[in-house]
């Protein structure tokens, strides 16, 4: 979603050279305001932010023109505004003192308020609570139904005693399911309420109704970040009309200029606390502010790159790899089909490449990477013995048939696999001699000089006798 704004970002960085003048900081300043109005950012929001980089800026200018290099000070000051224009820090759930915490879901209608409410049951659950979903949205057609499915798929009960479609009272169903979860021992419940199509008196005072009926220990609004500036505006609205907590954007895996959520914290005063990026209930984190900020200045974002992998990987394995890796012992295909496996179930390869620093190019060479090529290489090494995985130097050319007969790929497919397979090794090593630290589950990147890639070494045949020939010259 960021992606413009970051390009736009990177083109005013460019223009910073050597030391700056009171004019260079002024044109600068006035060049990221254009690039957020160009971005969907609010007016208010877009002129304060560029003035406090100005104010600051200048006030550290000696500082600044003294450092070697002027322009990544002026890129911290920006970082640090970013980060706080989006909240600041994390903000995590408040919890009851006594009883359920009862978190009310608000919103219009198409937010992905019934889909964010699985979202956030899976979450809960993961982290060892029992949460119930309560379907209080007995407004819109197959509201109900819809819970009753996302609730199924997750294993998380959903409180459903009206069938909903016009039919039942929201405010009788969010009480009946608050004393359901008492009664059940549930210690998380999640109320999903009915939205319209834009703010109107009636959805307020339904809302309202059922807030003062359960007492909610969190309201969230949720917002879909694509419709821009309107999120904003409805947001303040319903900060005015009926009052939440916190905020929970969803798509923010859309192509919409993200201005929204750099408006939304500053024109409401509340914070951003969950983030859904993607239609998988696994795209569902808490909203970092910092990591965002350094996702939209091209700086990646590597700390939940790491969480992911983790949650993708069993902790036996995860642990594994973690031990292989620091030991030092060889890399093998078993460690290699750990990691396609966690890969795959990461999500898309350039979803994943928006999150390593300066990958905006790559992730769109990355957006033809056919996925396909994972399930290919797995049916590869699955044909491969116990033996040939741990130690891929007794594939010769009569095992490489083998395999490709019952893997059904072609030798050729084989022997690049092999290829890369080698490239990998190496790669690991040279990260445990100094290389960027390495992802559980995806390992990391070797230092590399630029314009100085390694020499290539020469493929050896996969015939015992010709290997020996070779490997004898």
């Amino acid at each position: 979603m960021f992606e413009a704004l970051g390009q736009r970002f990177t083109k005013v960085f460019s223009g910073l050279r050597g030391k700056v003048s009171e004019s260079d900081l002024e044109t600068f300043a006035a060049e990221i305001k254009i690039a957020l109005l160009e971005s969907d950012v609010a007016q208010s929001v877009a002129d304060n932010f560029a003035k406090q980089i100005l104010k600051i800026a200048q006030e550290r200018s000696d500082e600044i023109n003294k450092s070697t290099n002027p322009a990544q000070k002026i890129f911290e000051i920006v970082n640090s505004q970013l980060t706080l224009t989006l909240g600041g820090s994390a903000r995590r759930l408040r919890h009851a003192k006594t009883g359920p915490t009862v978190i009310l879901l608000t919103g219009l209608q198409g937010a992905g308020k019934t889909s964010l409410a699985g979202k956030l049951a899976k979450y809960l659950k993961d982290q060892g609570n029992t949460p119930l979903l309560v379907a209080s949205d007995l407004q819109r057609l197959n509201a109900v139904t819809q819970l009753q499915v996302v609730g199924q798929s997750i294993s998380v009960p959903v409180f459903a005693p009206e069938p909903g479609n016009g039919v039942g009272d929201p405010v009788a169903v969010a009480k009946a399911g608050l004393q359901f979860a008492k009664d059940k021992v549930h210690n998380f419940v999640i109320v999903d309420t009915a939205g319209r199509l834009g703010v109107d008196q009636e959805l307020m005072q339904q809302v309202i109704r059922v807030r003062d009926a359960v007492l909610p220990d969190e309201i969230l609004f949720v917002v879909d970040a694509m419709i821009g500036q309107d999120a904003v505006v409805t947001a303040k609205a319903f900060a005015d009309g009926v009052g939440f907590d916190a905020i929970v954007l969803t798509k923010l895996d859309g192509d919409a200029r993200g201005g929204a959520a750099l408006s939304i914290v500053e024109v409401t005063g509340k914070p951003i606390i969950f983030a859904a990026t993607g239609e998988k209930v696994s795209d569902f984190d808490l909203f970092y502010p910092d990591r965002m900020a350094s996702r939209i200045l091209g700086m990646g974002d590597v700390a939940s790159l790491a969480e992911q992998a983790k949650r993708s990987m069993s902790t036996d394995t995860a642990a594994k790899l973690e031990q292989k890796f620091a030991s030092g012992d060889d890399f093998t295909f078993e460690d290699f089909l750990a990691q396609l496996e966690a890969m795959k179930s990461m999500g898309s390869m350039s979803k994943l490449m928006g999150l390593l620093p300066g990958s905006g190019a790559m992730k769109k060479q990355m957006e033809n990477f056919d996925e396909g090529e994972l399930v290919r290489t797995r049916a590869i090494i699955e044909s491969m013995t116990p033996q040939e995985r741990a130690d891929p130097k007794v594939l010769n050319g009569s095992r490489r048939a083998r395999i490709s007969r019952g893997s059904g790929r072609a030798i050729s497919e084989i022997n690049s696999l092999v290829e890369r397979f080698s490239g990998a090794q190496k790669m690991m090593k040279q990260m445990r001699n100094g290389g960027m630290p390495g992802i559980p589950g995806l390992g990391g990147m070797p230092k590399i000089a630029k314009n100085n890639p390694p020499p290539k070494k020469k493929s050896r045949s996969g015939n015992p006798a010709k290997r020996a020939a070779e490997e004898g010259s």
